[in-house]
């Protein structure tokens, strides 16, 4: 065959486009393999957005918007637990989107309470300060990792450490409350050196938890579809009207709860054992 008529070979229209397409083997019901092409767009989106939103607290962190990056980590959050559950729901999970969600996550729940932290308090302990945000990045890289490699073979009523998202919700939660600042008259990155020294211990405590072997209640064994009692909308109401009284302080004080609610549970079932 000349050169000529090798020129004039039609091309697929695949090979024209800078980017290959993604192909998914999986297996079916009957065990056979599969493959598909392509990715599914409704959950991925709202992965998408969870990763924009921790971009976005990192940018506005750098400028100096403290709050507003703070605050941005708990959208994350929201998103984080939609793009999950919509996949559920749409029976579209994938591989890919599973993997895309750990990155996601690693942005908005390892690099952006980390950087925020730095950036409002931390830098005021110069290469101490570094230590500690990078200690809490490392901790959740290696959290998501092991979280991934856990899935189906634990408990899924569970965690084994602190989640990611709860850990940045103890970090970021701390800087959008500000709640002992309003007391001595403090704002911004103005902190006594004490106060600094105790945000960066929540901070080091919060990545150690992560990759801990203390056990968190997952709450994924919660049946959302079933029928409750009528007093159950009356608790959720209760607790929609307790957070919007103050969200802030009263998430800070949830996400503070609950990071302690596995030391103090792993505590209990220890002295029960040794009482035994």
């Amino acid at each position: 065959m000349s050169e000529h008529e090798e020129s004039n070979k039609p091309v697929a229209p695949e090979s024209l486009l800078p980017i290959d397409e993604h192909v998914e083997e999986v297996q079916d019901s009957e065990g056979r393999k599969v493959r598909h092409r392509g990715i599914y767009l409704l959950p991925n989106l709202f992965t998408t957005a969870n990763l924009f939103a921790g971009f976005f607290c990192i940018i506005t962190a750098i400028n100096g918007n403290f709050y507003v990056a703070a605050a941005t980590v708990f959208v994350a959050m929201v998103l984080d637990s939609l793009d999950g559950r919509v996949a559920r729901l749409t029976n579209t999970q994938s591989a890919f989107g599973a993997e895309y969600d750990s990155l996601s996550d690693m942005v908005a729940f390892g690099l952006a309470p980390a950087i925020l932290a730095y950036e409002w308090a931390l830098s005021e302990l110069g290469n101490v300060g570094l230590t500690v945000a990078f200690i809490y990045v490392a901790c959740a890289a290696l959290r998501l990792a092991r979280f991934n490699t856990q899935i189906g073979k634990v408990d899924k009523r569970w965690f084994i450490g602190l989640a990611s998202p709860a850990a940045a919700g103890v970090v970021a939660g701390s800087v959008w409350a500000v709640w002992v600042l309003d007391e001595v008259g403090v704002k911004g990155v103005d902190l006594p050196l004490a106060l600094v020294m105790l945000f960066a211990l929540l901070v080091a405590a919060a990545g150690l938890l992560m990759v801990s072997n203390i056990k968190y209640y997952s709450f994924k064994d919660l049946d959302l579809k079933g029928r409750v009692p009528f007093v159950a909308i009356l608790v959720v109401v209760l607790v929609f009207a307790v957070v919007f009284s103050d969200p802030p302080r009263v998430l800070l004080l949830i996400f503070l709860a609950y990071a302690a609610s596995g030391p103090v549970q792993f505590l209990m079932r220890r002295n029960k054992s040794v009482d035994s």
